[in-house]
């Protein structure tokens, strides 16, 4: 798969696209205590992680990038162990949310306007 790696079709509770991945994708809730094989890396989950929500595949330190499906996702926000859930408490997304104030008015996107002359 092009040093692609993937979980899926293989009854795994995850999903890792890339190797470049440090995150999985839970296809099904993960108990805490649970061990997950996936993206070269064998991690004991250290908390419950929901459907859909992401597990650390390896220690992700504050500031480094958060990699899901072989993109930046954001950065973390604190340190992140790996088994931990990884969500919107400890990553500052690099995706627009639509629901976050613009703190420049002019920099809003505008739909359906004309421009300006």
């Amino acid at each position: 798969m092009n040093g692609e790696q993937s979980a899926v079709g293989r009854g795994q509770p995850v999903i890792v696209i890339s190797a470049a991945d440090n995150v999985a994708t839970a296809l099904e809730a993960i108990d805490a205590g649970q061990r997950i094989d996936a993206g070269g890396a064998t991690v004991t989950a250290s908390e419950p992680i929901p459907r859909g929500h992401k597990i650390a595949l390896r220690d992700i330190r504050a500031g480094d990038t958060v990699v899901k499906y072989g993109s930046p996702i954001g950065t973390a926000s604190s340190n992140i162990a790996a088994g931990a859930h990884v969500h919107t408490h400890n990553v500052a997304s690099a995706r627009g949310r639509g629901d976050r104030a613009v703190s420049n008015p002019h920099d809003a996107a505008r739909l359906a306007e004309p421009d300006e002359a």
